[in-house]
């Protein structure tokens, strides 16, 4: 496949990925700065809002198996970017119900592009090694869209709440530019037989596979650990650090050194295998991330280090795993469905990251922008994540050769 043709399949991540950094990182700490919603009960919207996009997602895998790819994407794209601008213009009344709403709009068609996006690269690609180049591609777009929404902000007002509310309308024109972009530059790709298999046993077949439950096992711990500080990034850097002026350079240098990282990954994969890159990148991660419960109050240029040197990690832990799910998803011939599964225990773990961390911060005494309960949120966001990092890594290593393996 041609280098234009992988670019031009990869554009498409870039709108995708530029609005799910405000609607995982930047929307708890949005709605509790402009709304006024307590922790508890807006950790609690988020939980109920995220669990249900987390669960249609097996049935949007299972339903990509059955239509076209394109056409399922294209039919998405609408109710994402509509709910997508609703959620970052809340009104002043009924913020909870506006909240739910509005997410479980752009939820539903982010989640259907998704499913249906992943599973069209799998059917682009004619081996593991192009699988893992496609990969690469769309999400080296879709770090560059993260980018974009994490320095925007900043540069579209003097005020952060004010600059996410704007961010918003840059959206739908950059979704269709890519769009446009990637539908006509990049073919259907082979035929895949339809299948009639239904929804449950589909994803029985799915899970069956002990290939994917063990990488699924180790994509879950690994998950849960880039969760955690994923959900509480703001409320560390306002609080913990209070450099609340620096966020948005600091995500910016994180995915930016995670952009730059990947070709390094695709090349270590292809000498070195993939399951050896991961493990290396998770070694850095935890290395990099030790540091971050010792920081305080100005500590930016360490600060910088650890989201430089954690960013590095963040290209393997974007590529390698679901190049290899890919992989699973083609050898099951329902890539669809893999997928499906896939992204549902993906935002699993940033449901309850969300819907458990927050309730539990707020319970222990942390209040934003308050000064308390710091210790509480330290430790949530610094430490805990370590552990299921390492974890991560022990259950890669026990089954390293077994994965390495997939084709």
């Amino acid at each position: 496949m041609t280098t234009g043709r992988v670019l031009a399949y990869g554009l498409l991540g870039l709108p995708l990925a530029f609005a799910a950094l405000p609607v995982y990182v930047h929307v708890p700490r949005f709605y509790a700065e402009t709304t006024g919603l307590p922790l508890a009960l807006l950790g609690v919207v988020l939980l109920g809002a995220r669990l249900l996009d987390a669960g249609i997602d097996p049935w949007l895998g299972w339903l990509a198996d059955r239509v076209s790819r394109r056409r399922m994407l294209a039919l998405a794209l609408l109710p994402f970017a509509i709910g997508f601008v609703a959620l970052l213009n809340p009104p002043s009344a009924s913020p909870a119900l506006w909240l739910l709403a509005s997410l479980a709009l752009t939820y539903l068609g982010f989640s259907a592009a998704t499913v249906a996006y992943q599973a069209w690269g799998a059917d682009l690609g004619h081996d593991a090694g192009e699988r893992t180049r496609l990969t690469a591609a769309r999400e080296g777009f879709g770090l560059l869209g993260v980018v974009l929404a994490a320095a925007l902000p900043g540069l579209l007002a003097s005020h952060l709440d004010a600059g996410i509310a704007r961010l918003s309308w840059v959206l739908p024109p950059l979704l269709l530019i890519a769009a446009a972009t990637t539908f006509s530059r990049v073919a259907a790709g082979p035929t895949v037989e339809t299948l009639s298999q239904p929804l449950l046993p589909s994803l029985r077949r799915v899970v069956a596979d002990p290939a994917f439950r063990r990488l699924l096992l180790v994509f879950v711990a690994n998950g849960i650990a880039a969760a955690l500080p994923a959900t509480l990034f703001l409320f560390f850097v306002a609080d913990v650090l209070q450099l609340t002026a620096a966020s948005g350079a600091l995500l910016a240098l994180y995915f930016i050194a995670g952009a730059a990282s990947l070709p390094l990954w695709v090349r270590a994969a292809a000498r070195h295998g993939r399951v050896a890159a991961w493990l290396a990148a998770i070694a850095l991660s935890i290395a990099a991330f030790a540091g971050a419960s010792l920081l305080g109050p100005g500590d930016l240029w360490p600060f910088a280090a650890i989201c430089l040197a954690s960013g590095l990690a963040l290209g393997a832990d974007l590529t390698l795993p679901a190049a290899m799910a890919a992989d699973l998803g083609e050898r099951q011939g329902q890539a669809g469905a893999c997928f499906g599964v896939w992204n549902f225990v993906a935002k699993l773990n940033l449901a309850l990251a969300a819907g458990l961390s927050l309730p539990l911060l707020g319970s222990l005494g942390y209040v934003p922008g308050s000064g308390a309960g710091l210790p509480a949120l330290t430790f949530a966001y610094a430490l805990l994540p370590l552990a299921f990092k390492a974890l991560a890594g022990l259950l890669l290593w026990r089954w390293r050769h077994f994965l390495e393996n997939i084709r």
